[in-house]
Order: structure tokens, then C-alpha cells, then sequence
């Protein structure tokens, strides 16, 4: 039963979050978080989906993460994005297809509650202590082999999508900014709510 409830948890929560990602590539013209923005370029450069690219982006982390922590690659958060990347196609497809914004007050408007609705769904998500997405655990690899704390290394790993982003023109802007420093913040908001429920539901079932 606790098994079912941390899938539960890990279902639902990426669910809401790519949810929340899918709301501010829509709002894109103001800026994306710096992986986003990578993963949209590449989509209008090279072709494929934004998911699929969230899927071989994810799959280059394993290797990479593999390198610098020299240990053998986490092929389990591999799982983890290719679900992390099926979502956010069903989402564009499904729903964010079938409109557009056009004003920049409603852009901003689905920008911020992207922000909200990410930070809500990583914090239910990050309760299933599931393999983390590759992104994650490059922070994390970045941490260990460089000795930095973890908003460095958060930094660095942003850095490392920003760079090729910026220089085949993806959508960065100050909605990149926002994203950056205000998705960690919205995380911790919800988070201890959802560790209080977790714990909950465990002691019961």
C-alpha cells in the first residue's frame, strides 16, 4: 500500500508540473526556464517534438552525471523523463494546442501560475523519493564533484542549457529570470504541506 501511495504521489505530481512547463512555453515570447528554452529551440531548428527533445536531453544527463560522479548511469531516471516527456507532449497536443495568447498581461498571467502550478507538482512528486529526473541529479553530480552548495550548482546546471539556448536564439527573456529564481521558492511553499500528507497517508495505510 505504501508502494501504490508514493506511485500515486509521483503520478499525480509530475502530472501537475509538466502541466505547470506546458503553461509557460505557451507564454514563451516573455521567456522559458533555461531547459525549456533549449528544448523549444531545438524543436523549431531540428524538428521533433519538445518532448521528445526532454527525452534526449534527459538521456545525454545520464551519461554526463555517469562521467562525473564516475559510477555507472542511473538508467532508472531514464523512466523518469521519458514519462517527464510523454506528459509534456500530451499536454501541447491536448490542450495547449487548441489556443493562443496574444496579450502580454495574459502571458505574464500564465507564466506566473506555470510557476505556482510547477512548484506545486514537484512538491507532490519529490514526496515518491523516486529516481529524480537526470536534470536533478546533473544539479546533484555538479554538487559532489565540484563542492559547491546547491544553489551553485543549480546555477551551473541552468548555465549549461542557457548557453546553447542563447546562442541559437531561443525564447529567453525576463521570464527566464522570474523562472529561475522563483521556482525553488514556490517548490518549498508546498513542499512541507505535502511531506506532512505523505507521512500521514503512511502511518495510516
Amino acid at each position: 500500500m505504501k508502494f501504490f501511495i508514493r506511485l500515486l504521489f509521483f503520478i499525480i505530481g509530475l502530472s501537475i508540473m509538466t502541466f505547470g512547463v506546458c503553461m509557460t512555453i505557451e507564454a514563451a515570447d516573455i521567456g522559458v526556464g533555461a531547459w525549456d528554452a533549449l528544448n523549444v529551440v531545438l524543436t523549431e531548428k531540428v524538428g521533433l517534438s519538445v518532448g521528445k527533445w526532454v527525452m534526449i536531453d534527459g538521456a545525454v544527463l545520464v551519461m554526463v552525471n555517469s562521467l562525473l560522479l564516475k559510477s555507472r548511469p542511473d538508467l532508472l531516471s531514464l523512466l523518469t523523463i521519458i514519462f517527464i516527456g510523454s506528459l509534456v507532449d500530451f499536454w501541447l497536443i491536448t490542450v495547449f494546442d487548441l489556443f493562443s495568447m496574444e496579450q502580454f498581461i495574459a502571458k505574464l498571467g500564465m507564466l506566473l501560475v506555470g510557476i505556482l502550478i510547477i512548484g506545486f507538482g514537484a512538491a507532490i512528486y519529490l514526496q515518491a523519493k523516486f529516481p529524480q529526473s537526470p536534470i536533478d541529479n546533473f544539479m546533484l553530480a555538479i554538487k559532489e564533484r565540484l563542492h559547491v552548495n546547491l544553489m551553485t550548482a543549480k546555477t551551473l546546471g541552468e548555465i549549461t542549457a542557457l548557453v546553447p539556448a542563447f546562442f541559437l536564439k531561443g525564447p529567453i527573456s525576463y521570464g527566464t529570470i522570474i523562472i529561475t529564481f522563483t521556482v525553488g521558492p514556490a517548490i518549498q511553499l508546498f513542499f512541507p504541506y505535502f511531506e506532512k500528507l505523505m507521512k500521514q497517508l503512511q502511518a495510516k495505510y
